[in-house]
């Protein structure tokens, strides 16, 4: 692909096939990541790629998890929280993402962008068992093959959040050139303790996100969904002169 057809054609997939990734391909596209800048070139993050069984092992203890913790959202308030600090399933990630409300015009973008997608899926308002089951498919990387594992060296302090970034978008752009789809998910930093059964994480290196990969599902509407972009007037600051 030309890079701006590539850069345009990029979505968050949210259906995969089942078709697997070669290992080839995997290779390729992780190597081509390896090429992104970083500060000095400290290079402070690493990945922990999860394929077969062990992506869906690793997917199977992620949605027990999920079901835990959302059971308890149906709960009084002080039981909520008892079952909460007490439970296995609490989350122990590193980074854990924003659980409740954003701030300000962030909330309104989130709210925007989820209720798009729950259109496209005839998922009503009211419907918390077909929102809560959409929230669960998160965990189990939307049927992808491949489930990557972000980590960065918090030694490295800011530099190394800006870094990362970098590097998952040249992971993601490589992707897509190949003719696969990515899902950028915060929902995967949650819970560190199921990767730390299969992996060997070197000491230092924090748990920040996950990334979904693998063949879309075409059938899937919503993998044709393009949120509403800010624009060049709310994106730039304006000059005091």
């Amino acid at each position: 692909m030309e890079f701006l057809e590539t850069l345009y054609s990029r979505r968050s997939i949210r259906a995969f096939t089942d078709r697997e990734v070669e290992q080839e391909t995997l290779d390729a596209i992780l190597s081509d990541a390896i090429e992104s800048p970083s500060s000095s070139n400290t290079q402070p993050f690493k990945l922990a790629v999860a394929t077969g069984t062990t992506c869906r092992q690793i997917g199977e203890d992620l949605l027990n998890n999920y079901k835990v913790i959302n059971k308890f959202q149906r709960q009084p308030a002080l039981l909520k929280l008892f079952n909460f600090l007490t439970s296995k399933a609490r989350p122990d990630g590193d980074h854990v993402p924003i659980l409740g409300k954003y701030p300000g015009i962030f909330q309104e973008r989130r709210i925007h962008t989820g209720r798009g997608l729950y259109e496209i899926w005839g998922i009503k308002r009211g419907d918390r068992k077909a929102r809560d089951a959409s929230l669960a498919r998160n965990f189990t990387f939307f049927n992808a093959p491949v489930a990557i594992f972000v980590f960065l060296h918090t030694g490295m302090k800011h530099t190394a959040f800006i870094d990362t970034g970098i590097m998952m978008q040249s992971l993601m752009l490589s992707a897509t050139a190949r003719g696969l789809g990515t899902c950028a998910q915060g929902s995967l930093g949650m819970w560190r303790s199921p990767l730390e059964n299969h992996f060997n994480i070197p000491q230092g290196y924090k748990l920040v996100c996950g990334i979904s990969l693998g063949y879309p599902d075409d059938s899937d509407p919503a993998n044709g969904y393009r949120p509403k972009k800010i624009s060049l007037d709310e994106l730039i600051i304006e000059s005091k002169s």
